[in-house]
């Protein structure tokens, strides 16, 4: 091993070499217990993200115990074809280099560069999940629209539409004006702005007059614009403002249209002026009320969200209608959505029905990818009919058959899945799965699996002229049958009977809805087991929470707080921190503390943190559910806790290599209690370690390895060893060598799932010391249980005595400013025969350890000197002072010790008395003052004690 931990010199090679070698493949023992897990696919435009590496690390640990148990074990992998995100990638490209747009290619020409993109630039993701050393498959990498997961795609089209669960119709969704595309709910970003709301005098037709004698009622909008596409007015039916007016009219100014006032619940009699206009083709809340009250639809957009020359009118089914005219006054006719609005209240205004204008804070939502504001709209969509396919699901979770961690998101699937509406599965894209459904010259529709089988199956002539659906396929369609997709559905392969149902699905909270539900109506609707079952595609749920920056806000480019999972890795080149500080690609506050941070690593000689330290800390923060800010000090610890399991190794090597270790037959061995102690340790940590990875807990899992490695292994074992190696007889020290050797390899493999790299280039040179171990690679061996056998609590509770014992020591040292390296005498008044016994069978430990001149047993009789006491247990353990220190230059350091800390206090409780600070102070900050008086104050307390008792030396 060299003499310095480099991540850099091992992991890429490494890397290589296992995916080379075939290490991350099943086994293909089907006698043997499967186990599998899907990757959720990356977008294929994607880059490495703080999420991903979060739960990949999660994946990777979960699949790599697994495989060391024996068990057939894969982790699928693939990548998102990305739908609108692609595109757009695609299309910038051929503007900024070609300058030219995808109409200038035409559909398949442009669908071709497509496919020239992520040929050569679309794998970055993978090649970044590799160098976090994801264990998946590669062999059986899929894409979302290679051959065989595009035949599933059509193939669950086609059946669902044969069943009637999938039909066309005209419905309200999310348009991107800009993008020219329906898109989902997850792709709408809600931002909050300053706005105005609107209130407008609507006339009261035919006479008619509220309870106090007005002929009109007043209404309030964010959104003008829409006024011409109003259809009736809504009041509560408990408002006695306005309940005797529902059934009769208003006339809708500008547009001169008769519409009704409704009765609904939707309308606040507390919240504005209790009557709300109903636009039901341009407001998803208004969608709703005009279909309980039957109002027809007024379109009066484009689909560039322009005013429309001529209205377009259509029932609450999305047929055509006539009960309204078409007309749209001309001066709006061709307006952008905003400029109509300003025409609008203008016109309002000199109407004399503006009533006011008030400020108003909004939300509104943003199309994710095209930035513009989206739109309601009512298009022509493909739906699937999910009621029937919802009760199914929502029954294997409450039956148990799918679980969720923790079990609280349950409560958010259920309510999801109780108020389900049909899915829009169609979107205006050239890339993706192009719908299967062919249209006739006279609008009849056909689906099938290629045009061959929709001629055959309907008896189409040749001459009759189809053309193909223009649409494709959300994303979030194909992705939802992944877990089966992927394993070659429809087709009855070998591979879907071994590893489906998958067995842990790790995902966020915010798809439960848009991506795990959808997968498990689909998996169940077509996945059936031998019983006929309906089959699910995973077993649990494991959903984790966001990582946070440091301040606990969500990362975004926007706000210049997103951290880059391979800068973590490799430490972050200087100029280019400058460079994203001065391009406000990063937040100057958060610049200059990684700045920081990488000049200290430097000066550490640090170059790099390296993935297993990154792993190491997304797991020690993983606590189930919950979010999780980012701290670049703990990055920055557990690279520290790497270098000391390194530095731990080579001195166990220095001592066993070219040394007898004690793996002979006949050779004599005489184990010492530290030996025992350390092995009962190692067992009590690999139950406790597989009982939280079996739990889901990686965080207490890896604090686990963190206590044992560092506290036990390498702070207390390695110094136990010290005197047996120095001075110890043979045996003993072959028992030594042999315990030192075979923890460590056990070790090793017990963190390998955790922090892969460091303990693969450790047991290959740990490995050829260990009798009995062999094999290639550390992630193919044997994942430590528990054994009993190995387990002595006698030595346990003995070597635990030793540590209080030495630790008393150093600390009545630190407390009296004793010399480090000074012998002491030390006496021990045994509160019982057990820890009499243990002083003197531990004594030569001790005595090397804790740096004793000597160590004996004293009595209630024996006459004592003034002495620094510690309770060791039960027992009293004592130093005589005299001589050890300068009687008064102590009293003198201890007299200005109070005198700082009475200081601090009296400053401290100085605030704490002020009534405007503790008034006006965050009751965080007022918290942390007294918790820092009482520190002050308990450090008071034991300086005096220590005071007097030098005084009386």
């Amino acid at each position: 091993m060299e003499k310095t931990y480099n991540p850099t010199s091992i992991e890429q090679g490494l890397y290589q070499t296992w995916e080379e070698q075939g290490y991350f493949k099943p086994h293909g023992d089907t006698s043997k217990p499967a186990y599998s897990i899907v990757i959720p696919p990356p977008n294929v435009t994607g880059s490495l993200h703080m999420g991903h590496a979060f739960q990949d690390t999660i994946m990777d640990t979960l699949t790599r115990c697994q495989r060391m148990k024996g068990n057939n074990t894969l982790w699928q992998v693939g990548t998102d074809h990305a739908g609108i995100a692609t595109q757009m990638v695609v299309e910038r490209k051929i503007a900024a280099q070609e300058d030219k747009t995808k109409n200038d290619y035409g559909r398949e020409a442009f669908i071709d560069k497509i496919w020239e993109w992520k040929n050569e630039s679309g794998g970055n993701i993978t090649r970044q999940l590799r160098r976090l050393g994801a264990s998946v498959d590669w062999d059986r990498e899929r894409f979302t629209m290679d051959e065989g997961f595009s035949n599933a795609v059509k193939e669950v089209f086609v059946r669902l539409y044969k069943e009637d669960l999938l039909y066309r119709g005209k419905r309200l969704v999310n348009w991107d004006p800009k993008l020219h595309t329906a898109i989902s709910d997850l792709e709408v970003e809600n931002i909050d702005k300053k706005g105005h709301m609107w209130h407008f005098r609507y006339p009261l037709a035919n006479g008619a007059t509220t309870a106090d004698g007005k002929d009109y009622i007043v209404v309030a909008t964010t959104r003008p614009e829409t006024v011409l596409g109003d259809t009736g007015v809504a009041v509560n039916p408990e408002d006695p403002r306005y309940k005797d007016l529902i059934g009769k009219h208003v006339r809708l100014p500008i547009v001169d249209r008769l519409i009704p006032i409704v009765g609904d619940e939707h309308a606040d009699m507390e919240k504005g002026t209790g009557c709300v206009k109903i636009t039901p083709a341009h407001d998803f809340n208004d969608y709703e009320v005009g279909k309980r009250h039957s109002l027809p639809m007024i379109n009066i957009l484009t689909m560039d969200a322009h005013i429309l020359a001529s209205a377009e009118v259509y029932t609450t089914k999305g047929e055509p209608s006539t009960d309204y005219a078409t007309d749209i006054p001309e001066q709006y006719q061709g307006l952008e959505r905003f400029a109509a609005r300003k025409a609008l209240v203008a016109e309002f205004d000199q109407l004399g029905l503006l009533v006011e204008v008030k400020d108003h804070d909004l939300t509104v939502p943003y199309g994710d990818r095209g930035g513009v504001v989206i739109e309601p709209m009512l298009t022509d969509q493909w739906y699937v009919r999910t009621a029937p396919l919802a009760q199914p699901a929502i029954k294997a979770v409450k039956d148990g058959d799918i679980q969720f961690v923790p079990q609280q998101y349950e409560n958010m699937y259920f309510s999801w899945m109780n108020e389900l509406q049909d899915w829009c599965i169609s979107r205006q894209l050239w890339w993706g799965h192009r719908i299967p459904a062919w249209y006739d010259e006279q609008g009849n529709v056909y689906v099938g699996r290629d045009e061959d089988e929709v001629r055959a199956e309907n008896g189409l002539a040749a001459d009759v002229v189809l053309a193909q659906d223009d649409d494709v396929l959300d994303t979030w369609f194909s992705s939802a049958l992944w877990t089966f997709g992927t394993q070659g559905w429809p087709e009855k392969t070998p591979d879907l009977a071994t590893f489906h149902p998958t067995d842990v699905l790790v995902t966020g909270f915010d798809i439960i809805f848009f991506w795990v539900a959808r997968m498990i109506m689909m998996t169940m609707h077509f996945i059936k087991d031998e019983d006929n079952k309906p089959q699910v595609p995973f077993k649990t749920i494991y959903v984790t929470g966001l990582i946070r920056d440091e301040n606990g806000d969500k990362m975004s480019k926007t706000k210049g707080n997103v951290l880059d999972p391979i800068d973590m890795i490799d430490g972050i080149d200087l100029e280019d921190l400058v460079e994203k500080r001065t391009g406000n690609m990063m937040q100057p506050q958060l610049a200059k503390k990684i700045e920081k941070t990488t000049r200290k690593a430097y000066e550490n000689g640090i170059e790099a943190y390296g993935t297993d330290a990154l792993r190491f800390t997304l797991a020690a923060m993983a606590s189930t559910g919950r979010d999780i800010n980012w701290d670049m000090k703990r990055l920055e610890g557990y690279r520290n806790f790497c270098n000391k399991l390194w530095n731990a190794s080579r001195y166990v090597l220095m001592n066993t290599q070219e040394h007898d270790c004690g793996f002979a037959a006949d050779a004599e061995l005489e184990y010492s209690l530290a030996d025992k102690w350390i092995e009962s340790q190692f067992e009590l940590t690999a139950k406790a370690f597989n009982n939280h990875i079996d739990n889901f807990r990686l965080d207490m899992a890896a604090n686990t390895l963190y206590e044992f490695i560092w506290n036990q292994f390498c702070d207390w074992y390695l110094e136990l060893t010290k005197p047996v190696l120095w001075k110890g007889t043979e045996s003993q020290q072959r028992a030594t060598r042999r315990t030192l050797i075979t923890v460590l390899e056990k070790t090793l493999r017990l963190a390998h799932p955790v922090i892969p790299y460091i303990t693969e280039t450790i047991w290959q040179s740990v490995k050829p010391l260990v009798d009995g171990v062999s094999g290639e690679t550390i992630m193919l061996q044997a994942l430590p249980q528990y054994d009993e056998n190995n387990f002595h609590q006698e030595a346990l509770d003995d070597i635990e005595w030793v540590k209080a014992f030495i630790t008393s020591i150093r600390n009545l040292r630190a407390e009296y400013d004793i010399n480090p390296g000074k012998p002491l005498e030390v006496m021990l008044k045994a509160a019982n025969d057990i820890d009499a016994s243990r002083l003197e069978t531990c004594k030569p430990v001790l005595m090397s350890l804790a740096k004793l001149e000597s160590v004996r047993i004293i009595t209630d009789a024996d006459t004592l000197p003034a002495c620094a006491t510690s309770l060791v247990a039960q027992s009293e353990l004592m130093i005589p002072m005299a001589g050890l220190i300068d009687k008064d230059a102590e009293l003198d350091r201890l007299t200005k010790e109070i005198n700082k800390t009475q200081g601090e206090i009296k400053r401290i409780e100085g605030k704490l008395n002020n009534e405007g600070f503790v008034a006006k102070a965050p009751e965080a900050v007022v918290a942390k003052e007294r918790e820092k008086l009482e520190g002050y104050q308990a450090t008071l307390v034991k300086l005096e004690e220590q005071k007097v008792t030098i005084a009386n030396l």
